[in-house]
């Protein structure tokens, strides 16, 4: 009867957060384009909003907009961008030891202020399984991918016998191209003094992600970093271990799973993107975006707080801030640079 009473407790607990959120949020409308003291340049992403300061500082502030399928989608998850924003800098500071990177501040939940660097124009994406694109690489045949050469005799999810380091480009077009590490150094995009300080640092942070991540009962199976120069010192930038840019198994019974050839149970954002697909959304020219109910959205917003709480292994602890509080949180931040 306790059980049953501590969960009805918890899911009106939610649901007085949910209320809160869209009282103080959604009411208001979505965020507007702030300016703020020094700004030089704003960029709106998919989720994020950024401001350049003095072409020297950037802020970040995380939205609670959701893509999937490179498309935006209608309506935005409570409290998404501050989990995603505080497991981002989480494990910034639980890194720091092994890079520099970009993070000064975080002033708001859903914000970070931090440096601004020239950023490399490659995403290092490392892998510890043979998962998501290594998997469909593997299984049409092919052994090498980004001119690493993959054993033979694996099977899906499989452990690599060490993490291979599989780096990623921009294309004018906006869509990611894989690269080796010879062309990223040949077309000048990386210099080979450089690349050896990226592998590095990738290789590193991978671990020591995987240490966390152990200690939560998880497994960090791929991820990707970005990283950027001020003058001739390479920093760390944007986020880093979220389950929007990581790719986590639940080490329980994992073992077990690979030997009967059984999916893997994810910690991840996959599951928003299979309920696309089981209604016929794949962002593809004539297709739309299913209607999303109150309680899906609601859904969605508890999956994303339990990867919080999981990753991190503390509780979520939202705030609900109108736009002007942000906003003077931001400037506050900023007068102490």
């Amino acid at each position: 009867m306790q059980v049953a009473w501590h969960s009805i407790y918890s899911k009106i607990t939610f649901l007085v957060l949910i209320l809160k959120f869209y009282f103080t949020v959604i009411n208001f409308g979505p965020m507007n384009n702030l300016q703020f003291p020094g700004q030089t340049g704003f960029y709106r992403g998919k989720v994020r909003d950024v401001y350049t300061i003095k072409d020297k500082f950037l802020v970040m502030i995380a939205s609670d907009r959701i893509s999937a399928f490179d498309v935006i989608l209608p309506r935005p998850i409570p409290y998404k961008g501050q989990v995603l924003n505080q497991i981002a800098a989480w494990m910034l500071r639980a890194t720091a030891d092994i890079c520099p990177n970009w993070l000064i501040d975080v002033p708001a939940p859903n914000v970070s202020i931090g440096k601004k660097c020239v950023p490399f124009r490659i995403e290092m994406v490392v892998r510890g399984n043979l998962t998501g694109h290594a998997w469909r690489t593997y299984n049409s045949g092919k052994r090498v991918l980004c001119g690493v050469t993959m054993p033979e005799g694996l099977r899906e999810n499989d452990y690599f016998p060490t993490p291979i380091i599989t780096p990623s480009t921009k294309a004018e077009a906006g869509h990611d191209e894989d690269i080796s590490r010879d062309e990223i150094i040949a077309r000048g995009i990386v210099s080979a003094k450089d690349w050896e300080v990226l592998e590095s640092y990738t290789l590193q942070l991978f671990s020591r992600g995987k240490e966390i991540a152990a200690k939560r009962g998880l497994i960090l199976v791929d991820t990707k970093y970005e990283f950027g120069k001020i003058g001739d010192t390479i920093y760390l930038m944007d986020e880093i271990h979220t389950p929007d840019s990581s790719r986590y198994f639940y080490a329980d019974g994992f073992e077990e799973r690979q030997k009967k050839g059984e999916r893997q149970k994810q910690l991840s954002k996959e599951f928003v993107r299979e309920w696309l697909i089981d209604n016929n959304f794949m962002g593809k020219e004539g297709q739309s975006v299913p209607e999303m109910t109150d309680e899906w959205i609601n859904t969605i917003s508890q999956r994303y707080i339990e990867l919080y709480e999981k990753v991190i292994g503390e509780p979520f602890k939202p705030e609900n801030l109108g736009e002007e509080e942000t906003k003077q949180r931001i400037i506050s931040a900023l007068e102490k640079l």
